[in-house]
């Protein structure tokens, strides 16, 4: 069951996806909570929700956009799991899981440290091997650009290496499993910035398959019968061949390669909202702040769904052919995600889509307030460390 979000600072969002989630686990057997956040920054999270003693890493999430998992809604959630997965078996227990490839230099620091524990030699090649990128581990986006002149190739095929070396051990376990994806995510990386520079949407499918990637070793790792429950933007699991970003754009999305490979057993659930305020920054990098979301534009899914005059609802987008056929017609749908600007709000945050395409269903919140109001100064320092953060 894949949980979407018309944007990353919705408070009813979040609190929607964790009672979803609590219900999913304790109800239906999942045991994979899989979100659109840094592997190595998740990985810290998924020790503390099973339980394990800390690996002495550094303070997960703290780089932007803090305030997506830096939140008093996601630590009830991870308190909540800590507290499930207590008295139960490690296979029976619920882990927290990040999809997306970001944090080389944890990442790194990751590999390296499993190697030390179980083969000091292979931990020696590995930190020659990464020794290329080291000089760019603080700003990855500046080996993009450099790449082309200055022979990437040899990072290429060095990361390459080191990952297909590791995935060869025949360890198992979660910290087998933590090194290994670790090591994917570092190669994913060193591509991803790579091309991110040509333009073109080379970029946001490499990282979509990553993160399909990585969900699918998960469920491989945890059996047969394993079930997940994924946290990620609309944009990332609303079927992209039913709207502009694979018809016009030329992406695909995590949503539409998850179901190219699990067919049926894939639900896509999408959320929006027609007005309020969210947590968000102006540019890339900026200070959170609460901003107050324009009203939905006329003709919008959004704007169609406000008109029903309901607060809140459930659509099942397969319950009704009448209603399928109605959302099938393409619209304008808003996507706001860690940026917002309602000044250009039409031409930067609304797509043309096929709704009853893209989700299985659609959960509608008529007005919606801010995930987390900064204190005066709208800096991310102002957000809270809250269980387990604070730790």
């Amino acid at each position: 069951m894949m949980l979407g979000e018309a944007s990353h600072g919705t408070a009813e969002f979040y609190s929607a996806r964790a009672a979803i989630t609590r219900h999913m686990i304790a109800h239906h057997g999942v045991t994979i909570v899989a979100v659109e956040a840094d592997w190595p920054d998740a990985a810290v999270l998924n020790r503390y929700v099973r339980g394990l003693p800390p690996n002495n890493e550094a303070a997960p999430f703290q780089r932007f956009p803090r305030w997506m998992w830096r939140n008093p809604i996601s630590a009830e959630l991870l308190d909540w799991m800590r507290d499930w997965n207590r008295n139960r078996p490690p296979e029976r227990q619920a882990g927290f899981y990040g999809l997306d490839m970001y944090n080389l230099s944890a990442a790194m620091q990751s590999v390296l440290a499993y190697l030390e524990q179980t083969d000091p030699g292979a931990a020696e090649i590995a930190r020659q091997r990464y020794g290329c990128l080291q000089p760019w581990i603080d700003s990855p986006g500046a080996y993009g650009r450099a790449a082309p002149t200055t022979g990437y190739h040899a990072c290429e095929e060095a990361v390459v290496n080191q990952c297909r070396d590791l995935l060869k051990q025949q360890d198992h376990g979660a910290e087998a499993l933590d090194a290994a994806q670790n090591a994917r995510l570092i190669a994913s990386a060193e591509r991803y910035y790579r091309i991110m520079y040509r333009g073109g949407p080379d970029a946001w499918n490499l990282r979509d398959s990553h993160m399909c990637g990585t969900l699918s070793h998960l469920l491989m790792a945890a059996g047969p019968e394993s079930k997940a429950v994924v946290w990620a933007h609309n944009s990332h699991i609303g079927d992209a061949r039913q709207g502009d970003m694979g018809q016009r754009m030329g992406e695909h999305n995590l949503g539409q390669l998850a179901r190219q490979r699990w067919g049926d057993q894939v639900a896509l659930i999408g959320f929006g909202t027609h007005e309020g305020t969210v947590t968000a920054a102006s540019d890339w990098g900026g200070s959170a702040e609460m901003m107050n979301v324009r009203p939905s534009h006329p003709g919008s899914l959004e704007r169609e769904c406000h008109e029903s005059g309901l607060p809140r609802f459930v659509l099942d987008m397969n319950a009704d052919p009448v209603l399928r056929r109605a959302l099938a017609r393409p619209r304008p749908q808003r996507f706001i995600g860690v940026i917002y600007r309602p000044e250009s709000e039409l031409l930067s945050h609304y797509m043309q889509c096929a709704a009853s395409g893209q989700y299985d269903g659609w959960v509608w919140f008529d007005r919606t307030s801010a995930l987390t109001r900064a204190a005066s100064g709208g800096t991310q320092a102002d957000l809270p460390d809250t269980w387990p953060f604070g730790m």
